[in-house]
């Protein structure tokens, strides 16, 4: 039988990637969906109306049919007995308060930052740091909950980490300095005006630059006595939003303990390919990394459908002078697939298989 889920966030830009994420899923079932109070009550297709009746469907392709005649609920009015699994798309300051509320009774996977800098709480990127889920069940016992809270990390993150963990494990990197070229998409639906950002970059995004520093630290460090222990690596990044509609590109700079070259560096993304532990997994892309000698990729408009998605390109890749010994790349994580709710439907598939559901 497959679990039954809830969608806390549903009409929201992340909450329809989770609708169709979860479209025939063969894990999991939308069972429930839980919104604002200005939503409750009514259908989906209803409550995704914006002011002037239009259906404000923010997502590719078709709405699933299995959604459209679901009744929304309020928060209160979801039935936690009758469920395996939350997936958490709230994007207030009321995530912490709503996500404490099910993480009570059901495990909680969520696409806020509430969660993320408690000593207990793992970041988890399926196929990058697994190990850390153990802590799951630490946090379970702090707190006397029957279920847990594991977020995502922020979506600038995701590939900066995904990209840096060959790197980290083989060659000791040390130092890196990042450069975001970030989506519009990832400001949500009011977060970037079309008059302030068409012909323009945005040279800060607030709180985005410390969430990445922290964030990489813990994703890239060892989980020992039921602590994370932080990655002995230092981060300095810079964040930007530009006009592309989805995927994040970044520029990255890396210091490493050993000699690396672009062929070291291809065949390591290469051998971690075959590695990687999100092999079978439903939504896991046919291959996590793809490497591209071609120095005019990654771009988003070429890469945003590879994988579906889920798959971390990387390109441009260099000796650094600056470094004794390092690398230079270009890298594309798309933001609203690994870097939201598909990546969380891919950490729900993961802690599945190691039965944390």
């Amino acid at each position: 039988m497959k679990k039954r889920v809830a969608i806390i966030g549903v009409t929201g830009s992340v909450g329809q990637e989770f609708v169709q994420s979860l479209n025939n899923h063969p894990w999991f079932e939308v069972t429930q969906i839980a919104a604002s109070e200005r939503s409750a009550g009514k259908m989906y297709l209803d409550a995704i109306r914006d002011a002037s009746g239009i259906i404000a469907w923010d997502v590719g392709g078709e709405i699933p049919e299995y959604i459209k005649s679901m009744k929304v609920l309020t928060i209160d009015e979801i039935n936690v007995q009758e469920l395996d699994l939350i997936f958490s798309a709230v994007e207030s300051q009321a995530a912490r308060d709503i996500e404490t509320k099910f993480a009570k009774d059901l495990p909680v996977i969520s696409t806020s930052s509430a969660y993320r800098y408690e000593e207990d709480v793992p970041i988890l990127i399926p196929g990058i740091n697994d190990e850390q889920a153990e802590l799951l069940e630490t946090q379970k016992k702090n707190r006397d909950w029957k279920g847990w809270v594991a977020p995502l990390p922020n979506c600038t993150t995701t590939g900066l980490a995904i990209t840096l963990k060959p790197l980290f494990e083989k060659y000791g990197a040390k130092k890196v300095m990042m450069t975001s070229m970030q989506a519009i998409s990832g400001g949500g639906k009011t977060g970037v005006s079309a008059m302030g950002i068409t012909d323009n970059i945005l040279p800060y995004i607030p709180k985005e630059e410390n969430k990445v520093k922290i964030e990489t630290r813990k994703i890239l460090g060892k989980l020992k006595d039921g602590k994370i222990e932080d990655a002995d690596i230092k981060v300095s990044c810079t964040c930007t939003r530009v006009p592309v509609i989805d995927g994040h590109t970044e520029s990255v700079f890396v210091e490493t303990e050993k000699d690396i070259d672009p062929s070291n560096a291809k065949d390591t993304y290469n051998q971690y390919n075959k590695e990687i532990s999100v092999e079978g997994l439903p939504s896991a892309p046919k291959e996590y990394y793809a490497f591209h000698d071609d120095p005019t990729r990654p771009q988003p408009r070429m890469e945003r459908e590879v994988g579906d998605g889920m798959t971390t390109s990387i390109g441009r890749v260099e000796k650094e002078e600056l470094f004794d010994k390092g690398l230079k790349y270009m890298l594309f994580s798309h933001n609203k697939k690994m870097g939201s709710a598909k990546g969380a439907v891919l950490l729900a598939e993961m802690l599945y298989k190691k039965e944390k559901i």
